[in-house]
């Protein structure tokens, strides 16, 4: 009788904050751009979530029907003058400390990684390469999102770089970045995608609630952890590639898989086995911030090994403050009612998950 009760507090408590949550991973929005300096003419190309746009802009649109291209083509050209206005003022950019105006040349709305994103090319006009040139980027962070992260690159001449705008970090000084800032920023956006992504912290927390010792947990985390960083390096890589539907509706089912291996086998410790084979599927979703961006050759090792890092960071975080959780509760409460309950819960969420991604 008391297990029951317990079983229905719980299940009431994720029906009441399972609409927020369960969306939470797709609210983190992303952005990506590209940043041309030539002689006469600094071209930017900017991808940003067309959803994400439509509420910062403020303009409609039916977020049901994005699957219509052509459609959502229309109502992005129908409203070039508020977004040419919302560019102007939320991206500020100077050359040689003089600031300069962008004008939109080009819309249109195309698919990445599932979700359809607007395609503008902002032109400004300059009469030479700029020895500096500085960008304010303040996209979404004030008016929508504020985990919004834009991946950019910039190339002058044979040169490129990379960079990375978030709530934190909004300018961007051309030629001013060092290689510590550049490992910092690819760090933090590591740590920011573990911190976010609640299918990977559920994942790895299902896993610990069935282990028992340190030995254990470390087999189980060392597992998992060799296992993405191969699958994250292959996706960046681009020599393994597989589709975003498809790598986030499995990562669904590893969540459900493990739920149900608690709650219906409590006894049964999980092998790192098991760790690592669904670990090579969540390394398919963590390699997709970096397979958009489309690093170059020179950057790519590093930015690909201070990502993981920062992952790995976040990763051992989690598990130093929820284990030792789980273990002051399983002594104190009976742990034959916590183990399904709480991984009953975990189940609901990877069901919400599954569905929302599979259909």
């Amino acid at each position: 009788m008391v297990k029951l009760k317990w079983l229905i507090m719980i299940l009431a408590i994720v029906f009441l904050i399972s609409s927020p949550v369960a969306n939470a991973h797709s609210n983190n929005s992303e952005g990506f751009s590209k940043i041309d300096v030539q002689d006469q003419e600094i071209n930017y190309n900017l991808q940003l979530d067309l959803i994400e746009l439509s509420h910062a802009v403020g303009f409609k649109m039916n977020e049901q029907n994005v699957e219509n291209l052509e459609e959502m083509n229309d109502i992005i050209n129908q409203n070039k003058l508020p977004l040419q206005e919302y560019m102007n003022t939320h991206i500020v950019v100077y050359a040689d400390s003089i600031p300069i105006e962008g004008t939109i040349n080009q819309m249109s709305v195309l698919k990445i990684k599932e979700r359809a994103f607007a395609d503008i090319i902002l032109s400004y006009s300059v009469n030479k390469i700029p020895e500096n040139l500085n960008v304010r980027y303040n996209v979404f962070f004030e008016d929508s999102d504020p985990s919004h992260a834009n991946m950019a690159k910039v190339q002058i001449g044979e040169k490129q770089q990379e960079f990375i705008f978030t709530y934190e970090v909004r300018e961007l000084n051309i030629g001013e970045m060092s290689f510590f800032t550049s490992a910092k920023q690819f760090l933090l956006l590591g740590l920011k995608h573990i911190f976010t992504g609640y299918d990977h912290i559920l994942f790895v927390i299902s896993l610990l609630i069935g282990a028992v010792t340190i030995r254990h947990i470390l087999s189980l985390v060392t597992a998992f952890t060799i296992a993405h960083s191969i699958t994250l390096a292959l996706a960046t890589l681009d020599i393994v590639q597989l589709p975003g539907k498809l790598v986030e509706s499995a990562i669904a089912l590893s969540i459900i898989y493990i739920a149900l291996k608690n709650i219906f086998q409590p006894e049964s410790k999980h092998a790192p086995w098991i760790a690592f084979a669904f670990g090579l599927i969540h390394g398919f979703g963590f390699a997709g911030i970096l397979a958009e961006l489309n690093l170059g050759a020179t950057h790519l090792a590093a930015s690909l090994l201070f990502f993981n890092v920062g992952i790995e960071l976040g990763q051992i975080l989690i598990v130093s403050l929820v284990f030792p959780v789980l273990i002051f509760i399983n002594k104190r409460l009976s742990y034959k009612w916590f183990l399904p309950s709480v991984s009953t819960a975990v189940l609901f969420f990877g069901c919400i998950w599954f569905f929302q991604r599979a259909f």
